[in-house]
């Protein structure tokens, strides 16, 4: 009787500390240069935000090959097997990048008419919003004295914004435009990684998760990305950043989300004005 041997990494490839999605199992550079991404099982709706087949379906079908502004990089294999998806990559060496440039980028990436594949990601904010539901909406900033009538009343209003949020235009969207994931540069153009959140979403979607891990004021940011874009991104980024806090404080170590939350009261209450 012969025994499949289970995927395991090559002994001489270097552990990256990049790609924390749910379905990523680990990245590795390896000694010729590429980055392998290990893909395993996971969500099956193709619509939903952690699906997990969705980093190697953009790679396969270059929808983001060439796109300006933001564009992934170079696919150089997809290899599928019985326990998972093994997809490697061209290296991305990380660049300087400015908070302006990145949101310039951004705006460049969703002026584009981009056909929306059938595995897209699709109401990310809402499923996310329905998980914090479950896990007992914000009332950890409540029991830690951190929540405020503003929090309260944007998180009673959260159907309103959702309601805005589907009547803006839909753009692509990378999904998770943390700097992080916004790594490497060609020209005037970002290349990025980790696209398992990559659709068509509200206009600013990109641009309120950028907002929330840099520290340019949200007026600089658009004024760089361009396009109708405010409510989108002050919408986006009010709750998505109390929903981080809310999480935060139910783990060991609280940290960065929590302290970014006073920071956020200006954002909340724009995005409140958006929501009623």
């Amino acid at each position: 009787m012969y025994w499949q041997l289970s995927w395991q990494p090559s002994s001489d490839w270097q552990p990256l500390t990049s790609g924390t999605g749910q379905a990523t199992g680990g990245v590795w550079l390896t000694p010729g240069g590429q980055v392998v991404k290990r893909l395993l099982p996971g969500v099956e709706d193709p619509r939903h935000h952690a699906y997990w087949e969705r980093q190697a379906l953009v790679a396969e079908s270059g929808i983001v090959a060439g796109t300006p502004g933001l564009r992934a990089p170079a696919c150089l294999g997809v290899d599928r097997d019985a326990a998972g998806i093994t997809l490697r990559m061209a290296y991305t060496p990380a660049a300087s990048w400015t908070a302006e440039g990145l949101a310039g980028a951004l705006g460049r990436f969703a002026g584009l008419s981009v056909g929306e594949p059938d595995w897209g990601a699709r109401d990310v904010l809402r499923d996310r919003l329905r998980t914090v539901e479950l896990r007992g909406g914000w009332d950890a900033l409540k029991r830690a004295g951190l929540s405020s009538p503003a929090i309260q009343e944007l998180w009673a209003r959260r159907e309103s914004a959702l309601a805005v949020l589907d009547g803006l235009p839909r753009v692509p969207t990378h999904g998770d435009a943390h700097p992080v994931n916004l790594l490497g540069r060609d020209g005037d153009d970002v290349v990025a990684i980790d696209w398992e959140q990559f659709g068509l979403g509200p206009a600013g979607f990109d641009l309120g998760y950028l907002a929330l891990a840099v520290d340019t004021p949200l007026d600089a940011l658009v004024a760089a990305h361009g396009g109708d874009v405010r409510r989108g991104a002050a919408l986006v980024a009010a709750y998505t950043g109390v929903s981080r806090a809310a999480w935060a404080l139910t783990q060991p170590d609280p940290g960065y989300h929590v302290e970014r939350l006073t920071r956020l009261s200006p954002i909340v209450d724009e995005a409140l004005s958006h929501a009623s």
